[in-house]
């Protein structure tokens, strides 16, 4: 362990009467809780005292305890110090000590830490327990770690979702803009199109179509709008999402109302709760970001989400997350592994099928609109639009494709096939099957796919 007092040099910090009055026997569990408790509840004397305390005791299954007091009592320099030398690592942030945790996950956090985050979780919205209280916040019982749940900044259904929300014919959605961009979804005939400008403040929708439940779930924070289908063989009715108002390595937790377990938005996989402990993972559906004016013109018989949701939000053009939209950085603290090919809010197109992970950077489909490429042994068609983020993706065999004169075609040699949101239909009637992707921003992709992805390159 570094010197502590060379620390305290190195950052310059002057500390309190009592820190060294602390402890340097080993601490039981009732007084590293007791400590704990008054490093985020204690007066300012007891939480020197604690500090002090924790700091001889020298273990860092504390800092998890620290990080949490930093996020909710501040940054000071006694806390910071402390933290830094448990990390073994200068720390000056709630930001830096959460990339630290994700960073360290062989550090256990004291047994303590579990209920001082619930009783702080609790203490800001009394129904974040239903996630997280009894077993369901057991670490083994858990597929992510406790410490790294971070509070999203609202309570649960903060973020409300639009259940079987109103639909209007394209012909009376007088609001949108020719620009807007939509979510496009067609399923056995049913089509429809979920603006982002809506979508944006509500994140998850629940709805039938075309005979189908699905939901999508959209996290604005990762830029990651993903169609899941929601009836799962076995149980009796479709699971039916809200946002939970908990994050997990910027990603927003979803929950399901039946159980109230919490899933990964990104994967489709339950994290905690009763579901946790099942191989349950929900199957990912077409859709399409494009814009208004394309998706219409494809499909004039389209319904468009009503402004009339039920709730009183800003559904102007280009409002809902402009800021962060705009900004090259992330709101919340998520390790990034790997710019060197791709900045961390470049969008890519990912594929999860046949077992295996691939991404396509947007920026591919600046100077082409076709790819013909793979993921494994299966050879697919990409078709792109950097502007609008629309890409479809469908199997192609051993052909080779190019775009024909008309945009909503392609051809192979003197084929023609028509470009549909369920397949590639040739003139002979020869359909070859659409595969789903969604589009996210690249950090979010490699943060959960990684080495298992393959990224494509020119």
């Amino acid at each position: 362990m570094q010197n502590f007092f060379k620390i305290v040099a190195m950052f310059g910090l002057v500390f309190t009467l009592g820190f060294g009055a602390a402890n340097s026997q080993e601490l039981d569990d009732a007084q590293i809780a007791k400590f704990s408790t008054n490093v985020i509840f204690g007066s300012s004397a007891e939480r020197t005292e604690a500090l002090g305390a924790l700091r001889q005791r020298g273990n860092p299954d504390i800092a998890a305890t620290l990080i949490l007091a930093i996020r909710f009592q501040g940054y000071g320099n006694l806390i910071g110090s402390v933290l830094s030398e448990l990390a073994e690592q200068k720390i000056s942030s709630w930001n830096e000590g959460m990339l630290w945790q994700e960073a360290n996950p062989q550090i256990v956090p004291h047994e303590s830490f579990r209920n001082l985050k619930l009783r702080i979780f609790a203490s800001i919205d009394a129904s974040f327990l239903r996630f997280l209280e009894g077993e369901r916040s057991e670490r083994a019982r858990m597929k992510i770690r406790l410490e790294e749940i971070a509070w999203g900044g609202v309570v649960v259904d903060g973020i409300p979702s639009l259940d079987n929300p109103k639909m209007i014919p394209a012909n009376q959605a007088d609001y949108m803009v020719g620009d807007d961009l939509v979510f496009g979804v067609k399923i056995n005939g049913d089509t429809r199109a979920y603006p982002l400008r809506i979508m944006g403040w509500h994140e998850m929708f629940n709805d039938t179509i075309g005979g189908v439940p699905v939901a999508l779930a959209y996290c604005t924070l990762c830029g990651s709008g993903i169609l899941y289908e929601t009836k799962i063989e076995g149980r009796d009715e479709p699971f039916v999402f809200g946002s939970s108002g908990f994050l997990f390595r910027s990603n927003k937790l979803m929950f399901d109302r039946q159980t109230n377990s919490l899933w990964n938005q990104f994967t489709g996989k339950p994290v905690t709760g009763p579901l946790a402990q099942t191989d349950i993972a929900l199957k990912i559906l077409p859709v399409l970001i494009t814009s208004w004016d394309n998706w219409k013109s494809i499909n004039p018989d389209t319904q468009v989400l009503s402004v009339k949701t039920g709730y009183r939000r800003n559904y102007n053009s280009g409002n809902v997350y402009k800021d962060y939209f705009a900004s090259p950085d992330l709101m919340f603290p998520a390790i990034v592994r790997d710019e060197s090919v791709l900045k961390r809010k470049e969008y890519v197109f990912g594929i999860r099928e046949f077992a295996l992970a691939k991404a396509w950077p947007i920026s591919a489909f600046k100077d082409v609109r076709v790819i013909n490429d793979g993921i494994g042994d299966r050879n697919l068609v990409l078709i792109g639009n950097a502007a609008t983020r629309s890409v479809r993706a469908y199997e192609r065999g051993d052909r080779e494709f190019a775009l024909a004169a008309s945009h909503e075609q392609l051809t192979t040699g003197a084929d023609i096939w028509q470009i549909s949101e369920e397949a590639l239909v040739a003139q002979n009637g020869t359909t070859l099957a659409r595969i789903p992707g969604h589009i996210s921003y690249w950090f979010a992709w490699d943060g959960y796919m990684g080495v298992g992805s393959e990224l494509y390159a020119k």
